[in-house]
């Protein structure tokens, strides 16, 4: 099998020689392969943190009709809102931050703020939950993200400077994830 004419197979190179270059091996085209969607979830992280402000966030109205009567914490249930709390009633009107619930028809109006469809969806499949199909996919994706972390210790030789260099590297990297963990 051979990726393209000037090539050989460099999985069966691999497999001929040592440990190491089947590390290396795979810890390249499994990178190339996952190029894509690492950017995605790089996107999406950084959107997430913005994820309690108004960033990108578009107005939508929306018009949603609940059953009529409903308690406080029925209309904040049944439209999905988290924290929700009712700010006045005025007759059969309930107000509520960004909407009204009118109590004898059941019908609510109200505004929420929502990322573009794209950047939605980006940051669903990053925090996709067990009830989601995708979170095979981050199964997946979350082991392979921890194979670079230990295949890239076989990207050279450990004679090497380049190596000992990286070593020192890495134990900065996890002083500093230490750190940020626990002060």
């Amino acid at each position: 099998m051979y990726f393209w004419p000037s090539q050989k197979n460099y999985f069966a190179m691999a497999s001929k020689n040592s440990f190491g270059n089947s590390m290396r091996v795979i810890h390249r085209y499994l990178g190339f392969f996952l190029a894509g969607i690492m950017a995605v979830y790089a996107l999406s992280g950084v959107l997430l943190i913005f994820r309690d402000t108004d960033f990108l966030k578009q107005e939508k109205q929306i018009t949603q009709t609940i059953k009529p009567n409903a308690s406080a914490a029925e209309i904040g249930k049944m439209l999905k809102m988290r924290e929700f709390k009712v700010d006045k009633e005025e007759g059969d009107v309930v107000y509520f931050r960004n909407g009204t619930y009118n109590k004898s028809t059941g019908k609510a109006e109200f505004t929420v703020k929502e990322l573009p469809r794209l950047l939605d969806k980006m940051t669903h499949l990053h925090k996709a939950k067990t009830e989601d199909p995708l979170y095979f996919f981050n199964i997946f994706f979350g082991l392979s993200l921890l194979f670079f972390v230990v295949s890239s210790f076989w990207m050279f030789m450990p004679s090497t400077s380049i190596f000992r260099k990286g070593l020192y590297f890495t134990l900065g990297g996890i002083v500093l994830t230490l750190i940020l963990l626990f002060a």
